[in-house]
């Protein structure tokens, strides 16, 4: 099968590997981008897996305020560097990350930070949810699996699709950014605020509406 053009450029967006490393990965996984990435990985050929490992402790306290008032997100964005830090690229990647979490409400960074009780009640309430379907037991256990990794996707930050681009995650754009700017980023923590949280109120599409302030 040959590889394309495209995915080579992709997958060297992705990790900042050399051109030769990323169409031999592609063409020893058939094409598949993700398990080139893995791979990649696995080799110590990605840039962003190499700089994963540095300290970063200069960034940017990011803060974005929906139209009117109604939401508002405090994001700490880290760099290496000061220089990095005021860099107008990095910036924006973290005015997106703010905007990302306005609109998608995640309650955690990655899924790592997820309590261990609180998946293993998830679980239970699906196991029970598939069981009352009537689904047969011995498949219940992969829909389970299946429907936690729809959780990870909804509340996990890095795991949320970019609502500027649905086609990557934002853990995606995270290692596209260390590519290309050359230094170990990570997005350490935030809050959310909305107007009356906690009280009845109606519901909004705040998907729809942050996109369209940012005129997406």
């Amino acid at each position: 099968m040959a590889v394309s053009a495209s995915a080579v450029k992709e997958l060297r967006e992705r990790t900042g590997a050399g051109m030769l490393d990323c169409k031999k990965a592609l063409d020893e996984t058939g094409g598949d981008v993700e398990k080139a990435i893995a791979l990649l990985r696995e080799k110590g050929l990605s840039a962003a897996a190499n700089k994963a490992g540095r300290i970063a402790t200069e960034g940017v306290v990011e803060s974005y305020i929906h139209a009117g008032g109604r939401i508002g997100v405090i994001v700490e964005v880290n760099c290496e560097t000061d220089f990095v830090a005021k860099t107008d690229q990095f910036r924006e990647f973290a005015r997106d990350i703010a905007m990302q979490i306005a609109a998608s409400n995640p309650k955690f960074v990655s899924r790592e930070e997820v309590p261990g009780d609180e998946i293993e009640k998830e679980k239970e309430i699906l196991k029970n949810q598939a069981l009352n379907e009537g689904k047969p037991e011995k498949i219940v256990e992969k829909m389970v699996e299946g429907r936690i990794s729809k959780y990870y996707e909804e509340y996990c930050l890095l795991e949320q699709s970019f609502i500027k681009d649905p086609d990557k995650t934002i853990s995606n754009l995270l290692n596209e950014k260390i590519s290309k700017i050359g230094e170990n980023i990570s997005i350490r923590r935030f809050v959310r605020y909305e107007l009356g949280e906690g009280l009845e109120k109606k519901v909004d599409n705040f998907v729809e509406e942050v996109m369209a302030q940012a005129k997406l």
